[in-house]
């Protein structure tokens, strides 16, 4: 790392000599929803901006709290920068940096030197950006087939219709799951999509194809098969996005990614544990005077964006270390232990979730083919068998942070040890209704700091584990706690 001296000289100065402490530049560069809440302390993820290593922290598919070493290296570059600040401008800092950063994400990646990369707040963002460069020439907005908000996030629509035209672009999202939480057959989901893309283009209008990889409940859609024969039938009609914001991706599959031009989106903050509000998006070279045309004003000095990268970028490091045999084995002992709880208990459902597939453009096999997101649904402990609604699981995640109160809900002796546990696990997902109510998702998740921890530190691989059952314990004493009212 070059010291202040070693910035090239800058024209404008910065007015302070120094930015705010960590925890709150963490905070800063985002939108509403990183601002902390003024009584809790925490995000809308439920996230502070420093670390809690008390947590048990499995919610990776939504958001993270940062780690001690993701924190200590923020504060390290905070350091870094208050000190150039002193005798550099912004911008010049900020250049500097975002192109270091820049620079490791790829090398991580293992992708080649001349792939591009534009920063942003949240992945929120890049849709916005990529719906700008998708209509940059039709006179007609483009048409953007997508999955439907559940799966992805309630921003991303909105944002997707940030376009240069008199109209709104074309937005259609995709229906991915029955109205009982079943999945739709693939088939079904691949052939709507293309009688979209026929539909458009017989209309002159430009499609933006949408891939999500991997959703919130761990699809992967449209097919990988459908979406590479629309796009070598009409590969100067149709732009393609992977959005793989949930960073759930092996480098081989990145690179295949991009060797068909494709863009990908990813974001720090998901499986890799990152503060909230670390955005990128990967293209090849061949795409980099388009993007550039776009994006005159995306890359301002966001300091806050840098510290969230270098977080982030701290935890991809480790993770890369780690032989992919461990990594294997580690998910596929977890997957089995989560499974088998969620199959034995009366109070769990799992969620339909079809095995990985992305033989369509990767033949290497990668620990990225197995399942880390492991939703499940909430059910009572009547006769019946009745379901949670979803205002039911949204009080049961809420309560999943704090320890419940002894004496205020008479917690029996031999429950009293997970009553005190603090968990994260991932926000509910809407998924369809039964006997009439909405009912939502909860979602363990492997990260890569859950990994990492497993490999590195003795006898961890069984604790991680046993703490995610010990997560569904308190989810189960929870459930029996909601008023009896509610249940009927």
């Amino acid at each position: 790392m070059k010291t202040n001296d070693s910035y090239p000289a800058g024209m404008i100065y910065y007015q302070q000599e120094t930015l705010p402490e960590t925890a709150q530049c963490l905070t800063t560069g985002g939108d509403a929803r990183i601002i902390l809440n003024a009584e809790t302390g925490i995000n809308q993820y439920g996230c502070r901006p420093f670390p809690d290593p008390d947590m048990l922290a499995y919610g990776s598919s939504t958001a993270s709290i940062i780690s001690n070493q993701g924190y200590q290296h923020a504060d390290q570059l905070r350091q870094r920068l208050c000190e150039a600040l002193k005798t550099e401008s912004a911008s010049t800092i900020y250049g500097y940096e975002i192109k270091r950063i820049r620079e490791e994400l790829i090398l991580h990646c293992e992708l080649p030197e001349t792939t591009g990369v534009i920063f942003s707040a949240s992945g929120t963002d890049i849709h916005s950006l990529v719906s700008r460069y998708v209509g940059r020439e039709n006179k007609l907005a483009p048409r953007i087939i997508m999955i439907e908000a559940n799966e992805t996030g309630k921003g991303v629509n909105a944002a997707l219709n940030s376009s240069s035209h008199h109209e709104l672009n074309d937005v259609i999202p995709v229906t991915v799951r029955l109205g009982s939480g079943e999945l739709r057959s693939i088939k079904a989901i691949d052939y709507e999509v293309e009688v979209l893309v026929t539909e458009a283009l017989a209309t002159n209008r430009r499609v933006l194809i949408i891939v999500t990889d991997q959703s919130k409940t761990g699809l992967i859609t449209p097919s990988l098969t459908c979406v590479l024969k629309l796009h070598q039938s009409f590969q100067d009609k149709i732009d393609v996005l992977i959005d793989a914001c949930q960073f759930r991706v092996a480098p081989p599959t990145l690179r295949a990614y991009l060797d068909l031009g494709f863009m990908v989106a990813l974001t720090g903050s998901k499986f890799l544990t990152g503060p909230s509000f670390s955005g990128a998006i990967l293209f090849n070279c061949a795409l980099s005077s388009e993007f550039e045309a776009v994006n005159k004003t995306l890359e301002t000095a966001n300091f806050g964006l840098l510290l969230r990268w270098e977080a982030a970028l701290q935890e991809l490091k480790a993770f890369r270390s780690i032989p992919q045999e461990y990594i294997c084995t580690f998910i596929q002992d977890f997957t089995s232990a989560v499974q088998e709880r969620l199959h034995d208990d009366a109070l769990f459902e799992s969620l339909p979730v079809p095995k990985i597939d992305r033989r369509a453009i990767v033949v290497e096999d990668s620990w990225d083919q197995l399942q880390t997101v492991f939703p499940f649904l909430l059910y009572h402990t009547d006769a019946n068998r009745t379901a949670l609604s979803a205002e039911e699981t949204l009080t049961v995640y809420r309560q999943l942070s704090i320890p419940i109160n002894n004496k205020l809900f008479k917690i029996q002796t031999h429950h009293a040890a997970i009553a005190s546990l603090r968990c994260q696990i991932g926000q509910p997902v809407a998924c369809g209704e039964r006997n009439g109510f909405s009912i939502s998702a909860l979602r363990l998740c492997i990260s890569t700091r859950l990994i990492v921890k497993a490999a590195t530190e003795e006898n961890s691989a069984q604790s991680i584990i046993d703490d995610a059952l010990s997560v569904l314990d308190k989810i189960a004493l929870l459930i029996q706690l909601l008023p009896v009212d509610d249940a009927l």
